[in-house]
């Protein structure tokens, strides 16, 4: 029979060589995540996520506001009613976009040079290059569109803003201590959203002071900035989904050359 000490010893070997086992396992494993498809994929959800939640609230109180300050009688902006329904449908549809981030983190995961080392030999076909090319083209032509996206969202933002900074302006003492505040006004039409013979169409002086101080003004401003906050924050995950998909694509056309004996 062994001595205690060196079956304790022995024991106290095995379970260093199991610790240490475990240690390089969960490295190899934390070696394998695609960060920069996880960094995109949370960047893309919370982008979304914001641009949806905020422009849906904000277009409704921009129709309140409408109709309440600027267009009281209903056939003159009944088309404008029905242009911002069209676009809250079309945010409900945009909220899909959350099933493409998750397809291009999963192809992060599965084409990630680091993880095809943790099960052997790499291997890859012909169509797997082919779908990581696609991916690649759809990256892009997505990263093009919610730059659209990005540049329209700020329209009602510029709007609200100039709207804004005019109460501010009718607010300040150099003003108030002049006989013109109530000639400051703030004409709707000239940004096209509704008819030039609605009726009263521009707001003067205290009355649009007035409405820059109502919470569907103040709530549907800023929620204007954040859902284009939103959409830039979709934007950056989507370049970096670009540089990330793209250098997947790299990878795996030079992985599949058979001259190719070099690992990364």
């Amino acid at each position: 029979m062994k001595p205690a000490m060196e079956t304790a010893a022995e024991e106290n070997t095995e379970q260093s060589q199991e610790r240490k086992g475990c240690f390089e396992c969960c490295i190899k494993c934390l070696g394998g995540i695609p960060y920069a498809s996880l960094v995109a994929t949370i960047l893309c959800f919370s982008g979304v996520t914001l641009f949806c939640d905020c422009g849906h609230v904000a277009l409704a109180g921009t129709v309140v506001i409408l109709e309440q300050h600027f267009s009281t009688n209903t056939s003159d902006h009944t088309l404008l009613s029905e242009v911002i329904q069209l676009m809250q449908y079309i945010i409900y549809g945009i909220a899909s976009f959350f099933l493409y981030g998750i397809i291009l983190l999963a192809e992060g995961f599965y084409t990630t040079s680091a993880v095809k080392e943790l099960h052997g030999e790499f291997k890859t076909t012909a169509c797997g290059r082919c779908i990581s090319g696609v991916f690649v083209f759809l990256t892009y032509v997505l990263g093009v569109a919610w730059l659209g996206v990005f540049g329209f969202s700020a329209v009602p933002m510029f709007m609200f803003y100039n709207i804004w900074s005019t109460c501010e302006v009718i607010k300040s003492p150099q003003t108030n201590g002049t006989t013109g505040v109530e000639q400051i006004c703030v004409d709707i039409r000239q940004y096209g959203i509704i008819p030039w013979n609605a009726f009263p169409g521009k707001i003067y002086g205290s009355t649009l002071e007035n409405i820059c101080s109502t919470n569907e003004f103040y709530l549907s401003y800023h929620l204007f900035i954040v859902a284009c906050a939103g959409a830039g924050a979709t934007v950056i995950a989507l370049l970096i989904y670009m540089m990330a998909t793209t250098y997947n694509y790299a990878v795996l056309k030079f992985k599949s050359r058979e001259d190719c004996c070099t690992k990364f």
